[in-house]
């Protein structure tokens, strides 16, 4: 990754002073702190997130997940965009854009978690970038 690479990529998260650990589908990944989660997923997948069809709004709610907080009982669906991320978060449900996007990085678990998600195969954008 070139000088100009890290720079661009560090201007589109909030400052941060560490990484967090978070779980996706039974797979863990160090993520910046004060961060949206979607931006996280960004961080882990640089070069899908940003061409998901993702409005980063809450309007298109290709980002809903199901999280559970360190301090929650059960999981519970919110949205990526909008939901800040914690230490020790545990994502055990993604909608099939975000499976889509992020299958590389999550492996076997992400083709594990793709029927449960949605009963139909997720769609990909006409540009086939995801």
């Amino acid at each position: 990754m070139s000088e100009g690479e890290v720079s661009v990529m560090s201007d589109i998260f909030r400052p941060y002073e560490k990484l967090v650990e978070i779980t996706i589908l039974g797979k863990t990944f160090l993520v910046p702190e004060k961060n949206s989660l979607l931006r996280a997923f960004q961080f882990i997948s640089p070069e899908t997130i940003p061409y998901g069809r993702f409005c980063w709004n809450q309007e298109c709610q290709y980002c809903k997940v199901s999280c559970q907080l360190a301090d929650d009982d059960q999981p519970r669906p919110i949205l990526s965009c909008k939901f800040i991320v914690s230490e020790g978060m545990v994502i055990s449900d993604l909608a099939p854009e975000l499976i889509g996007c992020l299958r590389t990085k999550l492996g076997t678990h992400a083709t594990l978690a793709a029927p449960e998600a949605d009963s139909q195969p997720p769609v990909a954008p006409p540009d086939g970038s995801c």
